[in-house]
């Protein structure tokens, strides 16, 4: 009797429906993410695009934002990776309607919108608005460490760091011997070495030159006006720290040179060369800010007075900077820090998120620096903003958060300024007994209102709406890492993150729905 098997029959010229829209179910997350996009403002794409239609046409920005959308859902991030899937997989190919952009366009794509990308954050947010999903009562707030694009072994000190420019230039003195040989290199082509080639040359240039130039000089007039600013504000900045001594006034200066950085936020060269140089120019402005913090605490102690108008009874202990800058800095991701982790230390950053009840993530921003001291009243102001921006008028009644959170000047803040109540542990958990000298007051009163059956019940409920938000991105979709370097590029990659994981969620949320 002859075996009983279904025909594989690879020769059969054609098996799929000729409509594309049989190829995936009507609930298919592609037909979903195809009608979100519909419904956001993509001028902002549009708007970076020559409206002449000169040069090679473009790839439509909704489909390259959609194929985009759907590659992070999916945990694809490569764009070789999504550059295959438009050849090998169904739901790729409906989204890219059969169009195949490589990786260098996948790539580009993604580099010059990146501020566009990263306000799709709140077009999504949006739509879970829209949904319903956005309830503010009770938020929480966390922070979890991701990889950087780098190594902790490119961390160098300015010693290490002047030997590799070294190396650097020498290789590429050898490789210029090898290609000129005797010459310099700088000799003129062959075209140019005539009075007549140079003429049509430098006619030719002066004309591409002036076309570049009527058609940029608005853009560039604007870049040249910024950087004038940031300049003018920079050297304007004024340390003051009237405590904690003399590391006070340096903690300050750095807070204020990385908080001009963070607002700078200029891209990471390719070139390695590029970069070894830009990771000097960093250490020696962190030389530079050490040397003016402590010339003005000096300043300060010599010729300041204190709250009753008296001069400050002792001068300050003499005290000279270093003649080289001091600790390390990365040379692939120069922003990127090397953070703690539960387990050990990781080149990385600490990436923070706002979520609420629905598990919808309402605020999502990046931090170099590695403890979460510090970011709870940013995160909470960060998350007003979001809701502002898609006209939600409530505000957070209370926000919860774990030890790390615990800063007494932001928590007091936090309540009179943006009258939204928090818990936080003052006690970590790994100690049977309080920390020495954190008794009384604040302390207690704390401890008392998370031991209550109210306050308890809140706090309760943390790990139960962030935690499996970073267990959904690290573990289910597999982003642990960053895929692009410097803080800008890493902020929007992780907006784009935290905006996929919300389009997950209404997904399932109109399933559900359409299921009731």
């Amino acid at each position: 009797m002859a075996m009983n098997f279904l025909a594989c029959d690879r020769e059969q010229p054609f098996l799929m429906p000729p409509d594309p829209r049989d190829w995936l179910p009507e609930d298919h997350l592609a037909w979903f993410l195809l009608a979100s996009v519909e419904q956001m403002d993509l001028s902002t794409f549009y708007d970076s695009y020559r409206v002449d239609g000169w040069g090679r046409a473009a790839f439509e920005p909704s489909m390259m934002v959609s194929l985009l959308l759907y590659a992070y859902a999916r945990g694809e991030r490569s764009s070789r990776g999504i550059e295959r899937k438009c050849v090998e997989d169904v739901a790729y190919r409906v989204i890219a309607a059969q169009q195949k952009p490589d990786h260098a366009t996948i790539a580009r794509f993604r580099a010059r919108h990146e501020d566009a990308l990263s306000e799709l954050f709140s077009s999504v947010l949006g739509l879970c608005k829209q949904a319903g999903l956005v309830k503010v009562g009770v938020i929480a707030i966390d922070g979890t460490k991701v990889h950087a694009n780098a190594s902790h072994h490119c961390n160098l000190d300015y010693e290490q760091l002047a030997k590799e420019i070294l190396k650097e230039a020498g290789e590429i003195d050898a490789a210029e011997d090898e290609l000129y040989g005797d010459a310099r290199g700088d000799e003129l082509p062959e075209h140019l070495r005539t009075s007549e080639g140079r003429r049509v040359a430098l006619r030719e240039a002066k004309q591409k030159l002036e076309h570049e130039r009527a058609k940029n000089g608005s853009a560039r007039a604007e870049t040249a006006a910024e950087a004038a600013g940031v300049k003018i504000e920079l050297d304007a900045q004024v340390i003051v720290a009237r405590g904690e001594g003399r590391d006070g006034w340096l903690r300050e200066a750095r807070r204020q040179l990385d908080e001009h950085r963070r607002r700078e936020a200029k891209p990471i060269a390719r070139s390695r060369a590029e970069r070894l140089l830009q990771a000097e120019r960093r250490l020696q402005q962190d030389l530079a800010v050490e040397r003016h913090a402590n010339e003005a605490y000096e300043h300060y102690r010599t010729h300041g007075r204190d709250t009753q108008g008296r001069r400050l009874s002792r001068p300050p202990r003499p005290y000279e900077p270093p003649e080289s800058p001091a600790g390390k800095i990365n040379t692939t991701d120069p922003d990127s820090r090397n953070v703690k982790t539960p387990r050990s230390y990781t080149q990385g950053y600490n990436a923070q998120a706002v979520v609420n009840e629905e598990q919808i993530v309402l605020a999502a921003e990046v931090s170099a620096s590695s403890p979460d001291f510090g970011h709870l009243e940013p995160m909470v102001k960060a998350t007003k903003r979001e809701l502002q921006a898609i006209g939600v008028k409530a505000t957070p009644g209370v926000a919860v958060a774990d030890s790390g959170y615990w800063n007494e000047e932001q928590m007091d803040n936090v309540v009179a300024n943006e009258h939204v109540q928090v818990l936080i542990p003052p006690d970590a958990g790994k100690r049977n007994t309080p920390r020495p000298g954190w008794d009384g007051g604040r302390y207690t009163s704390m401890r008392d209102a998370l031991q209550s059956d109210y306050g308890g019940g809140l706090y309760r409920r943390r790990k139960a709406m962030v935690e499996p938000v970073f267990a959904q991105t690290k573990h289910n979709r597999r982003i642990n890492q960053f895929q692009r370097r410097g803080r800008s590029a890493v902020r929007s990659e992780w907006r784009l993150i935290t905006a996929t994981h919300n389009l997950l969620k209404l997904h399932k949320h109109q399933i559900a729905a359409a299921g009731a």
